[in-house]
């Protein structure tokens, strides 16, 4: 219906590449400026020109690239979906080759011509990663920043005093001992004891550990109010 020269792009490719998050509600179709191509109701339109070295075939089907995709998410995408695939993206680049991609993708911003949403892009891909374990988390980090709080690092392993590494947290605030780790519940089914120990141990070493559940993503404001206090408190110390 497209013709033989559209490029699957946008949350489709990324889907194809294995950003599960990626919404697939709708087909997302790149296609010349001269396609007369109308959307419908399962079927999402791009209109713009590209390289064909940026296109790859995938399964018989012509995808964009993924940068090239990634791109597009970042600048036109909803914000939450945007960050979860960029950080799933990076999770999926090998770890020594992050550095080219993300660079990658900043340039393909910058050099976009349609310059709607790469402020935002710029923003969103700064704050990826590639370290969430789940886009819960990346939702997270992203409500974080949104409420002005300072970054956290991610994945902090956390050492006894033989120097042995006890636990990782998912958020933390190293210099004022702030934790927030994030409550799935799939991840912490029958882990309850686990997980008191783990918390009484960290609370024991001096953190102050937050836990954040799928309503916290809903209605961040508490938590938010919370961590704030705790930064206030460990200043005031």
């Amino acid at each position: 219906m497209a013709g033989e020269h559209a490029v699957l792009t946008s949350h489709t490719a990324a889907a194809l590449f294995g950003c599960d998050v990626a919404d697939l509600g709708r087909v997302h179709v790149l296609v010349a400026y001269d396609r007369p191509l109308r959307p419908t109701a399962d079927i999402a339109v791009h209109h713009g020109s590209y390289d064909e070295q940026d296109v790859m075939v995938l399964d018989g089907l012509r995808v964009y690239a993924l940068e090239c995709a990634l791109t597009e998410l970042l600048c036109r995408a909803s914000r939450p979906t945007a960050l979860a695939c960029a950080d799933q993206a990076l999770a999926m680049t090998p770890p020594n080759e992050r550095t080219e991609f993300r660079a990658e993708v900043a340039h393909r911003i910058t050099v976009r011509k349609d310059r709607r949403g790469t402020r935002r892009a710029e923003i969103l891909l700064d704050l990826a990663t590639g370290l969430a374990e789940s886009p819960a988390e990346s939702w997270l980090l992203l409500g974080l920043f949104d409420a002005g709080l300072p970054i956290p690092a991610q994945q902090v392993p956390v050492a006894d005093l033989d120097g042995n590494v006890r636990c990782r947290l998912d958020f933390a605030w190293e210099e004022p001992r702030v934790a927030l780790e994030y409550e799935g519940f799939a991840a912490h089914v029958n882990r309850v004891e686990r997980d008191v120990a783990r918390e009484d141990y960290l609370r024991r070493m001096g953190w102050t550990v937050f836990r954040a559940t799928a309503a916290d993503l809903k209605e961040p404001a508490e938590l938010h109010a919370a961590i704030r206090r705790a930064f206030w408190r460990r200043v005031a110390a």
